[in-house]
């Protein structure tokens, strides 16, 4: 999630959660707390389950299957959501670049509508294909991008780092004649800890290691690596890319401009930059946006192969790819929910909405993942045997529990803050939008529930074991 996640997320926050001012970056590491309490429970669970789905999986047989599908869902959902906010945010940078080259009927031209939903469009089901094409071709595509997305980002916390506040304020001045009103702010705790609640998303991503399962190569022993550098060299990384950008840029000026229109870092940077220098940054954050997308699609596409694999989804969509190994059903149908956060966000005027319900959603599936740290041993002491992380039951328990209270904790405030603000209509609340899909799919999953019970499947046993490779 490096991409929204830095680029835009800590300085358009400034828009959704009006007085955080100068207390974003404490607010990020209040977030990384829960996160890394979701990322151990994550490690722990992947090294005694190491098969496709990830959080479905964890819940279903640690559990209960219906709350396997709960945590699972509320991920899918979420996460196919934010995929279409991040190919409708990326256009944007596109737009920046053209600005800042001076191509300003360019730019004019991508700030069309129908345009920003066309482009969004290409870029997401240009990556859904590249799943579609399996492992090789998607590995081929994410490593040169991941490369350069940490080089540039690279480029964006030294440029942060060289310049002051003054230098901003002095160059804000000279390109646009414009002054900052240097105000003071106000610490408020119900508004840090929403923002803190806010920021927890960008530490999402981890759990997209766990969906391959028995994809990856050793994965009792790669999937847990995996999480735990994910989590600890990716934090690090935002930690010093939101403190680099603040360091140059005022508080006062980010939100300002966020209140007016969609900011990004890049783009606010760009006033202290050489035009050579800021357009290589802009460039860099529009590949970082894009490299979201491959591993999110492929997350979201294996839960859905795992729901079909056990029956609680259409058998169809445990379809594979006769030439490219890949579940091709799933990852289409995953594309088209990922289409609807496109147009989501075009007509909520607003892609916070398509964060807002993710943020919720994935609140949901990390507090059940921590949950099922606490009940595995218990619920089904066969199966976790095989915990191969964490064996100590003390300390499956301190992150059990510290992580159902913090992320607990979380979605609460996160809740009471989405049903408290002023927004036009009910269906743009993340809340309400929330509880009717998971209580539609919950209608559908008790149906083929009973389904499967009276087709003579052995639920008990299945749902205590792992599925074949």
């Amino acid at each position: 999630m490096i991409g929204a996640s830095i680029y835009v997320v800590p300085f358009m926050i400034q828009r959704n959660v009006p007085g955080i001012g100068p207390y974003v970056l404490p607010a990020f590491l209040v977030a990384a707390i829960p996160a890394i309490f979701a990322a151990l429970a994550y490690i722990l669970l992947a090294s005694a389950m190491p098969r496709a789905g990830g959080s479905y999986l964890y819940a279903s047989r640690a559990l209960h299957p219906y709350l396997g599908f709960v945590a699972s869902f509320s991920q899918w959902f979420g996460l196919s959501i934010v995929i279409g906010v991040i190919s409708y945010v990326v256009v944007p940078f596109f737009r920046d670049v053209a600005l800042a080259l001076g191509w300003l009927d360019l730019g004019d031209f991508l700030e069309r509508p129908w345009i920003r939903v066309g482009l969004a469009m290409a870029f997401l089901w240009t990556f859904v294909y590249v799943n579609v094409l399996g492992a090789k071709f998607y590995e081929g595509i994410l490593i040169p991008l991941m490369v350069l997305m940490f080089v540039l980002g690279g480029i964006v916390i030294v440029s942060g780092l060289s310049f002051s506040q003054a230098d901003f304020l002095a160059a804000l001045a000279v390109k646009d004649g414009k002054t900052v009103i240097l105000d003071s702010a106000t610490f408020h705790w119900p508004t840090f800890l929403s923002a803190a609640a806010l920021l927890f998303s960008s530490f999402i991503g981890f759990d997209s290691i766990a969906q391959a399962g028995g994809e990856a190569k050793n994965p009792t022993k790669n999937l847990p690596k995996a999480i735990a550098l994910a989590i600890l060299s990716v934090g690090l990384f935002y930690i010093c890319f939101t403190y680099s950008v603040y360091h140059a840029v005022p508080w006062q000026f980010v939100a300002q401009e966020a209140m007016a229109k969609d900011i990004t870092a890049a783009g606010i940077l760009n006033y202290l930059l050489p035009s050579g220098l800021g357009v290589l940054i802009l460039l860099g954050a529009a590949i970082a946006l894009l490299n979201d997308l491959p591993a999110m699609i492929l997350s979201v596409s294996r839960l859905v192969f795992s729901w079909a694999k056990d029956g609680i989804f259409p058998r169809a969509l445990s379809k594979i790819h006769p030439n490219h190994n890949t579940p091709h059903t799933a990852i289409y149908l995953s594309g088209m929910i990922a289409s609807i956060g496109i147009l989501g966000s075009h007509f909520a005027g607003d892609f916070f909405l398509g964060i807002d319900i993710m943020v919720t959603s994935m609140l949901v599936n990390f507090l059940l993942m921590c949950v099922s740290v606490i009940f595995f041993p218990i619920l089904n002491p066969t199966l976790a045997k095989q915990i191969t992380i964490f064996k100590s039951r003390k300390l499956q328990l301190i992150i059990g529990i510290g992580g159902t209270v913090m992320i607990g904790t979380f979605l609460i405030i996160h809740t009471l803050k989405d049903l408290k603000s002023n927004a036009s209509a009910w269906y743009f609340h993340s809340t309400p939008v929330w509880l009717i899909v998971m209580s539609t799919a919950s209608l559908f999953f008790f149906f083929q529930w009973k389904k499967l019970k009276t087709s003579g499947v052995d639920t008990q046993t299945q749902f205590s074991t792992l599925p074949s490779e």
